[in-house]
């Protein structure tokens, strides 16, 4: 018998085989990963000299959660779907239009900031700006914002959850579902403005959006990547005092 072979659960654009029951472990993991990475990271602070910036505390501390949570998220989907880590995630390169996509994350800004000043959007000196003291500090803060952070939060919002919400509540409840948590996330980064969630939830639809359209997480992390890379460069230039 010739033909093509049936695609597997997690090539369908919209039906993974996990279930809300597998986000509900992982969610419950998420805890005592972060207690664990923040545990790890003391000791290996502990470990290097006195005197580390913040910036390598907070960030070796991220780093370590977000290790430890996908380490989690890849044994989940092996021990009970037998699923490939990157191919489940909807990692697919190259995508259509690859060469176009890279401009839509400083496009996105332009609109935030023109929307953010249409809402009054008041401006708070956050967490990750106060990082910023020193060179060490910038390269650190700038590195985790454009790479391994937008990789590790599209995964887990456009790679787990988002084909999850689509599947149970059709495509624009469910971009918009994987997105208000991602803008929650970061609510308290902004001491709760809601004119900054507003916007980040309308950013996160647009990282959801190009994941769907494009049925590539690796799409929608290298427009979240060079969203957050104008964002840091406009900040920069603004505050020309932090390269001196």
């Amino acid at each position: 018998m010739t033909g093509a072979l049936p695609t597997p659960p997690w090539r369908e654009k919209a039906g993974p085989p996990w279930t809300w029951l597998d986000a509900g472990l992982l969610l419950g993991l998420s805890l005592p990963c972060v207690l664990l990475a923040v545990g790890l990271n003391a000791l290996l602070l502990w470990a290097l000299p006195a005197g580390q910036p913040d910036a390598i505390r907070a960030i070796g501390a991220q780093f370590l959660a977000y290790g430890l949570w996908f380490g989690a998220l890849f044994l989940l989907l092996k021990a009970r779907y037998d699923a490939p880590f990157w191919e489940s995630m909807g990692w697919r390169v190259p995508w259509p239009k690859m060469g176009l996509t890279v401009f839509l994350g400083p496009l996105l800004v332009i609109f935030v900031v023109i929307a953010g000043t249409l809402l009054h959007t008041p401006v708070i000196d956050n967490a990750v700006q106060r990082l910023l003291r020193d060179r060490l500090s910038i390269i650190l803060v700038g590195f985790f914002a454009t790479t391994l952070g937008p990789l590790a939060e599209e995964l887990i919002f456009r790679g787990f959850l988002q084909p999850l919400t689509i599947r149970s509540f059709g495509v624009a409840a469910g971009i918009a579902l994987a997105s208000l948590p991602f803008a929650l996330l970061h609510g308290p980064q902004y001491s709760w403005s809601w004119q900054h969630v507003l916007l980040l939830f309308f950013a996160s639809s647009v990282f959801g959006l190009v994941r769907w359209k494009l049925d590539s997480t690796a799409a929608s992390t290298l427009v979240h990547a060079t969203y957050n890379l104008a964002f840091f460069t406009g900040f920069l230039l603004q505050r020309k005092d932090l390269l001196n």
